[in-house]
């Protein structure tokens, strides 16, 4: 199972920043809300950090827009499987909450890469078959804000 489907930066809406290589895989992912605290953003691209998927960049198309660190939890946590409200399901297109696909914002402390954490109460939920996306934050306490990456 490939994370990103076959697109390259070409596919990628006009006035997508240089820092995407010309050769990288990307998913364009449309945020059915903007993330908090970046309002005028919608739209992102996803690309591979590293070569195994498991780290990607969540990258507005904006050339003043935000980039994030994520981590595919499905690689990170496998364990991972949160209940999305209904809502969400819908609004996203997703049949089932299988099909979804979820991202973790990675925080890395200056200085310290080994205490990398990942907020697992406010995934971003992606529909693969729509890439329509919204970060959720859940209300159950059992996942938490700060998960380190270290196994």
């Amino acid at each position: 199972m490939t994370p990103f489907p076959a697109l390259t930066l070409a596919d990628a809406p006009a006035g997508t920043p240089a820092v995407v290589p010309a050769t990288a895989r990307v998913q364009i992912l449309s945020l059915a809300e903007p993330l908090p605290g970046f309002p005028g953003y919608r739209d992102y691209v996803l690309v591979p950090a590293e070569d195994a998927g498991r780290l990607a960049w969540l990258q507005s198309v904006a050339p003043d827009g935000p980039r994030f660190l994520v981590a595919s939890a499905a690689d990170w946590f496998p364990d991972y499987a949160p209940t999305l409200p209904g809502a969400v399901c819908v609004e996203l297109g997703l049949a089932d909450t299988r099909e979804a696909r979820l991202h973790c914002l990675v925080t890395v402390p200056v200085g310290d890469v080994a205490g990398a954490t990942a907020n697992l109460r406010a995934p971003v939920v992606v529909n693969p078959a729509t890439h329509r996306a919204r970060q959720v934050v859940l209300l159950d306490a059992a996942h938490p804000i700060r998960r380190p990456l270290r196994r």
